[in-house]
């Protein structure tokens, strides 16, 4: 060294300080946005809740049942009236017999339809009623039973 220069020693900082000084700051940022995101996802929960009507005061129509039919026979070739007792009729879109739609129905009331049976096999199916709020489960009161058609014939 020449002259007029005085040897310095550099002293390395205490890292463990300033690392810890480092955490705990970027542990309060973090823990501030955590915070900031959980109230945000919160808000937007309730907002959506309340948005989705599942908090309104108006009541959904309930599903449809079928509690008995009248008469409970009809012919094979179809086209008997067939009056359809229950409730939740409101809004029916369809009935069926088994599988098959009814030739068609009349909606009297939200408790009775009357409906015209389609033509059918010699059997017991379901009368079954369909809304927007689902299809009416079957059950003993909805049975009908197409009977087997008899040929009758005229002595000559």
């Amino acid at each position: 060294m020449g002259a007029g220069h005085a040897r310095r020693t550099l002293h390395s900082p205490d890292w463990t300080a300033v690392q810890t000084i480092i955490r705990k700051d970027s542990i309060m940022k973090t823990s501030s946005i955590v915070w900031i995101v959980i109230v945000v996802l919160v808000v937007i929960g309730l907002g959506w809740y309340a948005f989705s009507g599942s908090n309104s005061s108006t009541a959904s129509l309930p599903q449809p049942v079928v509690t008995a039919i009248s008469p409970a026979t009809g012919t094979a070739a179809g086209g008997d009236t067939v009056m359809i007792s229950g409730s939740g009729f409101t809004g029916t879109t369809q009935v069926n017999f088994g599988y098959t739609p009814a030739a068609s129905f009349v909606l009297n009331s939200d408790s009775s339809i009357t409906a015209t049976s389609p033509s059918g096999s010699a059997g017991t199916t379901d009368i079954t009623v369909v809304t927007a709020n689902g299809t009416s489960a079957t059950n003993p009161g909805d049975q009908f039973t197409y009977a087997a058609s008899t040929a009758t014939t005229t002595p000559q």
